[in-house]
Protein backbone atom coordinates (compact mmCIF):
# COMPACT_ATOMS: atom_id res chain seq x y z
CA UNK A 1 0.00 0.00 0.00
CA UNK A 2 2.84 2.39 0.90
CA UNK A 3 4.47 1.66 -2.49
CA UNK A 4 1.19 2.46 -4.27
CA UNK A 5 0.84 5.74 -2.39
CA UNK A 6 4.43 6.67 -3.21
CA UNK A 7 3.83 6.05 -6.94
CA UNK A 8 0.57 8.02 -6.84
CA UNK A 9 2.36 10.90 -5.12
CA UNK A 10 5.01 10.99 -7.84
CA UNK A 11 2.39 10.99 -10.57
CA UNK A 12 0.48 13.87 -8.98
CA UNK A 13 3.70 15.83 -8.54
CA UNK A 14 4.16 15.93 -12.33
CA UNK A 15 1.18 18.31 -12.61
CA UNK A 16 1.33 21.95 -11.53
CA UNK A 17 -0.19 22.55 -8.13
CA UNK A 18 -3.86 23.38 -8.57
CA UNK A 19 -4.20 21.55 -11.90
CA UNK A 20 -4.89 18.10 -10.45
CA UNK A 21 -8.15 16.85 -11.85
CA UNK A 22 -8.05 19.13 -14.89
CA UNK A 23 -9.72 18.56 -17.25
CA UNK A 24 -12.71 17.22 -15.34
CA UNK A 25 -15.02 17.73 -18.34
CA UNK A 26 -14.71 18.27 -22.11
CA UNK A 27 -12.70 21.29 -23.20
CA UNK A 28 -14.16 23.42 -25.98
CA UNK A 29 -11.81 24.87 -28.59
CA UNK A 30 -13.24 27.56 -30.84
CA UNK A 31 -11.44 27.78 -34.18
CA UNK A 32 -11.19 30.92 -36.31
CA UNK A 33 -11.54 28.94 -39.56
CA UNK A 34 -13.97 26.55 -41.18
CA UNK A 35 -13.83 22.78 -40.78
CA UNK A 36 -11.11 21.39 -43.02
CA UNK A 37 -9.17 24.66 -43.01
CA UNK A 38 -5.51 24.65 -42.06
CA UNK A 39 -5.93 25.65 -38.36
CA UNK A 40 -8.74 23.11 -37.98
CA UNK A 41 -6.62 20.33 -39.51
CA UNK A 42 -3.69 21.16 -37.24
CA UNK A 43 -5.92 21.23 -34.18
CA UNK A 44 -7.39 17.81 -34.87
CA UNK A 45 -3.94 16.28 -35.35
CA UNK A 46 -2.40 17.38 -32.06
CA UNK A 47 -5.52 17.21 -29.88
CA UNK A 48 -5.88 13.55 -30.87
CA UNK A 49 -2.46 13.00 -29.31
CA UNK A 50 -3.52 14.90 -26.18
CA UNK A 51 -6.55 12.63 -25.88
CA UNK A 52 -4.43 9.50 -26.26
CA UNK A 53 -1.72 10.62 -23.82
CA UNK A 54 -3.53 12.73 -21.22
CA UNK A 55 -7.20 11.77 -21.58
CA UNK A 56 -8.57 15.11 -22.79
CA UNK A 57 -12.07 15.17 -24.28
CA UNK A 58 -12.64 17.91 -26.84
CA UNK A 59 -15.52 19.84 -28.33
CA UNK A 60 -14.32 21.66 -31.46
CA UNK A 61 -16.44 24.54 -32.72
CA UNK A 62 -15.63 26.26 -36.01
CA UNK A 63 -16.54 29.95 -36.14
CA UNK A 64 -15.12 31.45 -39.35
CA UNK A 65 -16.13 34.81 -40.74
CA UNK A 66 -15.55 38.53 -40.21
CA UNK A 67 -11.88 38.12 -41.04
CA UNK A 68 -11.43 35.53 -38.31
CA UNK A 69 -12.71 37.88 -35.58
CA UNK A 70 -15.84 35.99 -34.47
CA UNK A 71 -13.96 33.20 -32.69
CA UNK A 72 -11.63 35.39 -30.58
CA UNK A 73 -14.50 37.67 -29.59
CA UNK A 74 -16.46 34.65 -28.32
CA UNK A 75 -13.50 33.24 -26.37
CA UNK A 76 -12.52 36.62 -24.90
CA UNK A 77 -15.97 36.81 -23.31
CA UNK A 78 -15.89 33.22 -22.00
CA UNK A 79 -15.28 32.15 -18.42
CA UNK A 80 -11.50 31.98 -17.75
CA UNK A 81 -11.62 28.46 -16.33
CA UNK A 82 -9.63 26.51 -18.92
CA UNK A 83 -12.69 24.98 -20.56
CA UNK A 84 -12.96 27.38 -23.50
CA UNK A 85 -9.86 27.94 -25.64
CA UNK A 86 -9.07 29.65 -28.94
CA UNK A 87 -7.25 28.22 -31.95
CA UNK A 88 -6.45 31.26 -34.07
CA UNK A 89 -4.84 31.81 -37.45
CA UNK A 90 -2.44 34.59 -38.48
CA UNK A 91 -5.27 37.05 -39.20
CA UNK A 92 -6.56 37.53 -35.66
CA UNK A 93 -3.13 36.86 -34.15
CA UNK A 94 -0.87 39.21 -36.10
CA UNK A 95 -2.63 41.07 -38.91
CA UNK A 96 -6.05 42.22 -37.72
CA UNK A 97 -4.75 44.54 -34.97
CA UNK A 98 -3.44 46.78 -37.79
CA UNK A 99 -6.03 45.97 -40.44
CA UNK A 100 -9.20 46.81 -38.49
CA UNK A 101 -9.98 50.28 -37.18
CA UNK A 102 -11.91 48.71 -34.27
CA UNK A 103 -11.94 45.17 -32.87
CA UNK A 104 -14.24 43.70 -30.21
CA UNK A 105 -11.20 42.13 -28.49
CA UNK A 106 -7.50 42.79 -27.95
CA UNK A 107 -5.39 39.73 -28.80
CA UNK A 108 -2.65 40.79 -26.35
CA UNK A 109 -4.72 42.21 -23.49
CA UNK A 110 -7.63 39.72 -23.48
CA UNK A 111 -5.78 36.41 -23.90
CA UNK A 112 -3.20 34.23 -22.20
CA UNK A 113 -0.94 32.58 -24.83
CA UNK A 114 -0.49 28.82 -24.42
CA UNK A 115 1.68 27.84 -27.39
CA UNK A 116 2.37 28.83 -30.97
CA UNK A 117 1.22 25.76 -32.85
CA UNK A 118 2.66 26.31 -36.31
CA UNK A 119 4.17 28.50 -38.93
CA UNK A 120 2.43 28.23 -42.31
CA UNK A 121 4.59 28.90 -45.37
CA UNK A 122 3.05 30.46 -48.43
CA UNK A 123 4.09 29.31 -51.88
CA UNK A 124 4.57 31.60 -54.85
CA UNK A 125 2.76 29.66 -57.56
CA UNK A 126 2.04 30.76 -61.13
CA UNK A 127 -0.27 29.54 -63.87
CA UNK A 128 1.69 27.42 -66.36
CA UNK A 129 1.01 30.05 -69.03
CA UNK A 130 3.19 32.61 -67.24
CA UNK A 131 6.57 32.82 -69.05
CA UNK A 132 8.68 32.34 -65.93
CA UNK A 133 10.25 29.21 -64.50
CA UNK A 134 11.93 30.90 -61.53
CA UNK A 135 11.63 34.05 -59.42
CA UNK A 136 14.23 36.06 -61.33
CA UNK A 137 12.41 35.44 -64.60
CA UNK A 138 9.12 36.42 -62.96
CA UNK A 139 10.60 39.69 -61.69
CA UNK A 140 12.07 40.47 -65.11
CA UNK A 141 8.69 39.82 -66.76
CA UNK A 142 6.84 41.94 -64.16
CA UNK A 143 9.25 44.84 -64.68
CA UNK A 144 8.82 44.64 -68.44
CA UNK A 145 5.02 44.48 -68.07
CA UNK A 146 4.07 46.76 -65.16
CA UNK A 147 0.56 46.13 -63.85
CA UNK A 148 -0.08 43.21 -66.16
CA UNK A 149 0.40 40.41 -63.64
CA UNK A 150 -2.49 39.77 -61.25
CA UNK A 151 -1.99 38.01 -57.93
CA UNK A 152 -4.93 36.66 -55.99
CA UNK A 153 -5.63 36.35 -52.29
CA UNK A 154 -8.58 35.30 -50.11
CA UNK A 155 -9.03 38.91 -49.00
CA UNK A 156 -7.35 42.24 -48.40
CA UNK A 157 -5.02 42.08 -45.43
CA UNK A 158 -4.65 38.27 -45.54
CA UNK A 159 -1.19 36.73 -45.25
CA UNK A 160 -1.41 35.90 -48.97
CA UNK A 161 -2.18 39.52 -49.84
CA UNK A 162 0.62 40.89 -47.67
CA UNK A 163 3.06 38.33 -49.05
CA UNK A 164 2.38 39.79 -52.49
CA UNK A 165 2.73 43.37 -51.28
CA UNK A 166 6.08 42.56 -49.69
CA UNK A 167 7.18 40.90 -52.93
CA UNK A 168 6.22 44.02 -54.92
CA UNK A 169 8.16 46.25 -52.55
CA UNK A 170 11.31 44.16 -52.38
CA UNK A 171 11.36 43.25 -56.09
CA UNK A 172 10.56 46.77 -57.27
CA UNK A 173 7.60 45.63 -59.38
CA UNK A 174 3.93 46.54 -59.63
CA UNK A 175 1.31 43.79 -59.79
CA UNK A 176 -2.47 43.99 -59.44
CA UNK A 177 -3.99 42.53 -56.28
CA UNK A 178 -7.26 40.64 -56.84
CA UNK A 179 -9.08 39.79 -53.58
CA UNK A 180 -11.50 36.85 -53.48
CA UNK A 181 -14.09 35.69 -50.97
CA UNK A 182 -12.28 32.41 -50.24
CA UNK A 183 -9.04 30.54 -50.82
CA UNK A 184 -10.79 27.86 -52.87
CA UNK A 185 -12.34 30.41 -55.23
CA UNK A 186 -8.99 32.13 -55.68
CA UNK A 187 -7.18 28.84 -56.33
CA UNK A 188 -9.78 27.75 -58.90
CA UNK A 189 -9.41 31.08 -60.73
CA UNK A 190 -5.63 30.69 -60.72
CA UNK A 191 -5.84 27.17 -62.15
CA UNK A 192 -8.27 28.46 -64.78
CA UNK A 193 -5.91 31.29 -65.79
CA UNK A 194 -8.15 34.19 -64.71
CA UNK A 195 -5.21 35.41 -62.61
CA UNK A 196 -1.52 34.71 -63.10
CA UNK A 197 -0.15 33.96 -59.64
CA UNK A 198 -0.73 33.75 -55.92
CA UNK A 199 1.11 33.42 -52.62
CA UNK A 200 -1.13 30.67 -51.29
CA UNK A 201 -0.83 28.67 -48.05
CA UNK A 202 1.38 25.64 -48.73
CA UNK A 203 -1.12 22.96 -47.61
CA UNK A 204 -3.75 24.34 -50.01
CA UNK A 205 -1.61 24.78 -53.11
CA UNK A 206 0.95 21.96 -52.92
CA UNK A 207 -1.34 19.30 -54.47
CA UNK A 208 -1.79 21.48 -57.58
CA UNK A 209 1.93 22.18 -57.82
CA UNK A 210 2.73 18.48 -57.56
CA UNK A 211 0.11 17.60 -60.19
CA UNK A 212 1.46 20.20 -62.63
CA UNK A 213 -1.71 22.31 -62.68
CA UNK A 214 0.37 25.15 -61.20
CA UNK A 215 4.08 25.94 -61.24
CA UNK A 216 5.69 26.51 -57.87
CA UNK A 217 8.51 29.05 -57.89
CA UNK A 218 9.43 29.62 -54.25
CA UNK A 219 8.37 29.47 -50.60
CA UNK A 220 8.01 32.55 -48.42
CA UNK A 221 9.81 31.14 -45.37
CA UNK A 222 13.52 31.65 -44.68
CA UNK A 223 14.13 27.88 -44.95
CA UNK A 224 12.91 25.34 -47.48
CA UNK A 225 10.04 23.08 -46.44
CA UNK A 226 10.12 19.30 -46.12
CA UNK A 227 7.01 18.80 -48.27
CA UNK A 228 8.65 20.54 -51.26
CA UNK A 229 12.43 20.48 -50.78
CA UNK A 230 13.04 21.37 -54.42
CA UNK A 231 11.37 24.76 -54.08
CA UNK A 232 13.87 27.52 -53.21
CA UNK A 233 13.04 30.30 -50.79
CA UNK A 234 12.43 33.85 -51.98
CA UNK A 235 15.45 34.79 -49.87
CA UNK A 236 17.56 32.36 -51.94
CA UNK A 237 15.99 33.64 -55.14
CA UNK A 238 17.37 37.16 -54.89
CA UNK A 239 15.05 38.85 -52.37
CA UNK A 240 17.44 38.82 -49.42
CA UNK A 241 15.64 38.84 -46.09
CA UNK A 242 12.21 38.05 -47.51
CA UNK A 243 10.05 36.23 -44.95
CA UNK A 244 6.29 36.08 -44.58
CA UNK A 245 3.58 33.52 -43.98
CA UNK A 246 0.71 32.42 -41.85
CA UNK A 247 0.57 30.49 -38.62
CA UNK A 248 -1.63 29.46 -35.74
CA UNK A 249 -1.68 29.50 -31.99
CA UNK A 250 -3.57 28.24 -28.95
CA UNK A 251 -4.79 30.76 -26.35
CA UNK A 252 -7.05 30.98 -23.31
CA UNK A 253 -9.05 33.89 -21.90
CA UNK A 254 -6.98 36.19 -19.70
CA UNK A 255 -7.45 35.23 -16.06
CA UNK A 256 -7.33 31.45 -16.61
CA UNK A 257 -5.62 29.88 -13.56
CA UNK A 258 -1.84 29.70 -13.95
CA UNK A 259 -1.70 26.01 -13.03
CA UNK A 260 -4.20 25.14 -15.76
CA UNK A 261 -2.27 27.21 -18.32
CA UNK A 262 0.95 25.44 -17.35
CA UNK A 263 -0.64 22.02 -17.82
CA UNK A 264 -2.16 22.97 -21.16
CA UNK A 265 1.18 24.36 -22.34
CA UNK A 266 3.12 21.23 -21.34
CA UNK A 267 0.57 18.80 -22.77
CA UNK A 268 0.06 20.73 -26.03
CA UNK A 269 3.81 21.13 -26.65
CA UNK A 270 4.34 17.39 -26.13
CA UNK A 271 1.51 16.58 -28.55
CA UNK A 272 2.72 19.05 -31.21
CA UNK A 273 6.20 17.51 -31.06
CA UNK A 274 4.61 14.09 -31.64
CA UNK A 275 2.90 15.22 -34.87
CA UNK A 276 5.81 17.22 -36.29
CA UNK A 277 6.22 14.86 -39.26
CA UNK A 278 2.49 14.89 -40.00
CA UNK A 279 2.56 18.69 -40.02
CA UNK A 280 5.55 18.65 -42.39
CA UNK A 281 3.71 16.32 -44.79
CA UNK A 282 0.98 18.98 -45.01
CA UNK A 283 3.54 21.70 -45.79
CA UNK A 284 3.41 23.10 -42.25
CA UNK A 285 6.16 23.84 -39.75
CA UNK A 286 5.30 22.65 -36.23
CA UNK A 287 6.44 25.08 -33.52
CA UNK A 288 5.14 24.15 -30.07
CA UNK A 289 6.76 27.13 -28.36
CA UNK A 290 6.64 28.05 -24.70
CA UNK A 291 3.90 30.44 -23.62
CA UNK A 292 6.51 33.13 -22.99
CA UNK A 293 8.01 32.74 -26.46
CA UNK A 294 4.55 32.81 -28.03
CA UNK A 295 3.73 36.02 -26.16
CA UNK A 296 6.95 37.59 -27.46
CA UNK A 297 6.15 36.41 -31.00
CA UNK A 298 2.70 38.00 -30.81
CA UNK A 299 4.19 41.36 -29.88
CA UNK A 300 7.00 41.27 -32.45
CA UNK A 301 4.86 40.06 -35.36
CA UNK A 302 2.13 42.64 -34.73
CA UNK A 303 4.81 45.35 -34.76
CA UNK A 304 6.54 43.93 -37.86
CA UNK A 305 3.35 43.56 -39.90
CA UNK A 306 1.77 46.92 -39.04
CA UNK A 307 3.92 48.98 -41.48
CA UNK A 308 3.24 46.47 -44.26
CA UNK A 309 -0.52 46.73 -43.69
CA UNK A 310 -0.29 50.53 -43.80
CA UNK A 311 1.80 50.45 -46.99
CA UNK A 312 -0.68 48.09 -48.67
CA UNK A 313 -3.54 50.51 -48.10
CA UNK A 314 -5.71 47.69 -46.72
CA UNK A 315 -8.09 48.90 -44.01
CA UNK A 316 -11.40 47.64 -42.62
CA UNK A 317 -13.57 50.21 -40.86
Amino acid sequence: MREFLAILSCLLATEPAGAQGYPAKPVKIIVSSSAGGSPDTQLRLFTQKMTEAQGYAWVIENLPGAGGNIAPERVAKSAPDGYTLLMASAGPLYINPSLYARLPYDIVRDFAPITQVSHTPNILAVHPGVPATNVRELIAYARANPGRLRFGSPGSGSSQHLSGELFDTMAGVRMQHVPYKSSSQMTNELIGGQIELSFQNAPLVLPYVKSGKLRGLAVTTRARIAAAPGLPTLDESGLAGYEFGGGSGLLAPRGTPAAVLQKLEADARTAIAAVREQFAAHGLIAVGSSAADFAATLQSEIARIAPLVRASGARVE
